[in-house]
């Protein structure tokens, strides 16, 4: 397993992103939970943010890709808006133990 941040080190709602030897993966908080994805616009490929940790919208209530302004639903990260409708974040499967988000 390997762990990747303690959930009190998301802001709720937050969002914080990860390299390690999974990639380049950003985690979202909203509540109790964290969702987990590879940061990669399924649209052209690139990273979302463009400024360290920033990858919700201004309202904090989506997902935004800073290059072409597409969004995505936080618990799925399914495209709603831009240039990719219908397309989908890839999620990774993660794991929160004794306030502590694990990849397994």
């Amino acid at each position: 397993m390997i762990r990747l941040c303690a959930v009190s080190d998301l802001d709720d709602p937050g969002s914080k992103g990860f390299h390690n030897e999974r990639g380049h993966l950003f985690a979202v908080r909203q509540g109790l939970q964290v969702f987990v994805y590879v940061n990669s616009c399924p649209h052209f490929g690139i990273n979302l943010e463009w400024q360290p940790d920033q990858f919700l919208d201004s309202e904090k209530r989506l997902i935004q890709c800073a290059t072409h302004g597409a969004q995505f639903l936080i618990e799925t990260g399914e495209c709603i808006a831009g240039p990719c409708p219908g397309d989908q974040l890839t999620s990774v499967e993660c794991e929160v133990r004794d306030g502590v988000v694990y990849l397994p």
